[in-house]
Parts: structure tokens; C-alpha cells; sequence
């Protein structure tokens, strides 16, 4: 089960290849509807994920053994790579799974491969289960965005209201938006009290002649202007 089907690392009948591609199609497909439970993403990309390793696979065991060849298709992989549309993280490192699964196929190493997609798979829904890597001080931040007028000095006009209400604050940038006329200032904070939301707001719309304020969950990639 975990030793090479192909002979000399390279196909040598008919019944070798559909058997690759037979257990490389079924291995795909459980990985694909393992993770459709935690990913979300659209109906294609699930069914991308449950034929990419038969198409890796067919691939590598056509061209083992060929180093020129498979430099080229190393090549062709990139540039798709860099033709398609930014993914999630989910996404991305689903995408490196089922290569890595077609890898092992490719060789004949079906066993190997079957474990790289359906144990992978399963170890990711258990842990998006557990509450690991769950920081309860990252989940309380936020991203305060407030646009001002230009004329507005925003240095230490909000000071006394961050004090009252937020227990850490932090300078996320300043950008110039509406052809210059106004300022978006972008700010880490984290709520004395969440339920303050709303008066929090009230008070900066005071200040900023209310213009405006968004308040949205913080993370690195929303950390932009």
C-alpha cells in the first residue's frame, strides 16, 4: 500500500495509470468534501480541489524521470499562479494540499497520498473545531476609521474622548481622500466597555462635523487606508 505502483518510478500499463487515477479522483473528492464544512468558498472551487490531484498526478507520472520537461511544467504552474485572482488562506494552502497529494500520486505512492488529503483534511476541521490560536485580546480589537475635514488639527482633538471610552488605543495611518478636502485617520482601539459603541461614535461625530466613522474588526489585512 505505502510502495510505489509504477515500475522504475514511471508508468508501465494501462491498469497502473486508472488505478492512480482512480484513487487519486476518490482521495480528491473526500478532501474537497471534508473541507467544504469549514472553507467557505463557491461550489468550483471545491470541485478544482477534488480533480487537481488526479490532473498533478497525471502530470508528474508522465514526465518522472524528465528533467527538462518537468522544469517546464514548473514554470507553467507559476505562471497560472500568478494570472489567478488572491485567494484566502484556506484557500491557498488547500490549493498547496491537494499539489502536494498529486505529488505522491504522480510517483505511484498512492497510499501516501490518500493520507496527505483525507488526514490533512480531517486535522484542519479539528482544529478550526478546538479553540486554539484563539486570543481573546486580539478578538476584542478593532479598526476605528474617522474622516475629517482637512482644516480639522487631529493631533490631540480626540484624546479626551479616547480616554474615556477606549482602554488601548494605537496609530493605524492617515490617508487623504476626496481630492484632499478630507482626512481618513485608521486607528487600533480596543472598548473600555463594547456596549459604549454607539455613544463612542455620537461623541467623535461631535468632532469631526460628522462625517464618517467606521468601526469594523481588526485584523492585518484590514489594516489598510
Amino acid at each position: 500500500m505505502f510502495d510505489s505502483i509504477f515500475d522504475n518510478a514511471s508508468i508501465s500499463s494501462v491498469a497502473q495509470f486508472f488505478i492512480m487515477a482512480g484513487v487519486a479522483l476518490i482521495s480528491g473528492f473526500l478532501y474537497a468534501w471534508i473541507l467544504s464544512f469549514r472553507v467557505r468558498s463557491s461550489k468550483r472551487f471545491f470541485l478544482v480541489n477534488a480533480i487537481l490531484p488526479f490532473v498533478v498526478g497525471a502530470i508528474i507520472s508522465f514526465v518522472n524521470g524528465n528533467l527538462g520537461v518537468g522544469v517546464a511544467i514548473g514554470g507553467a504552474f507559476a505562471l497560472i499562479r500568478f494570472r489567478s485572482a488572491p485567494g484566502s488562506a484556506d484557500e491557498i494552502a488547500s490549493i498547496f494540499v491537494t499539489m502536494a497529494g498529486g505529488v505522491a500520486f504522480g510517483m505511484g505512492y498512492l497510499g501516501y497520498g490518500a493520507i496527505i488529503l483525507v488526514g490533512l483534511g480531517l486535522i484542519y476541521d479539528l482544529l478550526t473545531v478546538l479553540p486554539v490560536f484563539e486570543h481573546k485580546s486580539f478578538s476584542d480589537e478593532r479598526l476605528l476609521r474617522i474622516t475629517i475635514p482637512e482644516s480639522l488639527d487631529y493631533n490631540d482633538v480626540f484624546k479626551p474622548t479616547f480616554d474615556h471610552f477606549l482602554k488601548e488605543v494605537e496609530n493605524a495611518g492617515v490617508k487623504t481622500t476626496g481630492m484632499g478636502s478630507m482626512f481618513r485617520l485608521s486607528f487600533r482601539i480596543v472598548m473600555k466597555d463594547p456596549r459604549e459603541e454607539k455613544e463612542l461614535i455620537d461623541e467623535l461625530r461631535t468632532l469631526n462635523g460628522n462625517l464618517e466613522i467606521q468601526i469594523l474588526p481588526f485584523s492585518d489585512k484590514d489594516n489598510t487606508l
